[in-house]
């Protein structure tokens, strides 16, 4: 079983708090796929705004969760750590469909398949789960570019 820790999710995504959103990677396969949770905390900055009434995650911020396990599947399978030349950049989603609320004390459970890969482009199909429960599913596109190359459209 391959797991990280935060600590060792830190050496691979540049996000740091309040958008650092994977808490622990509990098995990856190179090439293949990865799973990941997020804790989802009252006390996530977001849930001041949406909603004090009722806090529900934003559905933008699951598909960034998701995002950013995908971008831990690829830099685990290129067997590379990024460096403060390179940008992973999400760059595109199909299919998106929020099935649930996602609510405070919920862990989302992550879990993302390499597709394809192609020409720099990674697609994946991305499913987060709370309790077995689908939460939010749908197939994403990211592209690692170096640093001079992140002014040029991806």
């Amino acid at each position: 079983m391959n797991s990280l820790d935060i600590n060792q999710i830190k050496q691979y995504l540049p996000h740091r708090y309040p958008l650092l959103l994977v808490d622990r990677v509990l098995d990856w396969e190179s090439g293949k796929t990865i799973t990941a949770i997020k804790n989802v905390t009252v006390n996530e900055e977001f849930f001041n705004g949406h909603f004090p009434h009722k806090p529900v995650m934003p559905g933008v911020l699951m598909i960034e969760a998701l995002a950013q396990t995908a971008a831990l599947l690829s830099f685990l399978t290129e067997g590379r750590k990024p460096d403060e030349n390179t940008v992973v950049y999400f760059v595109g989603i199909d299919n998106a469909r929020f099935k649930r609320p996602v609510e405070p004390g919920d862990q989302l459970k992550m879990e993302v398949t390499i597709t394809r890969r192609a020409r720099g482009i990674w697609k994946y199909t991305a499913v987060a789960t709370v309790d077995g429960q689908v939460a939010v599913e749908g197939d994403l596109m990211c592209t690692m570019r170096s640093a001079a190359d992140a002014s040029q459209s991806a």
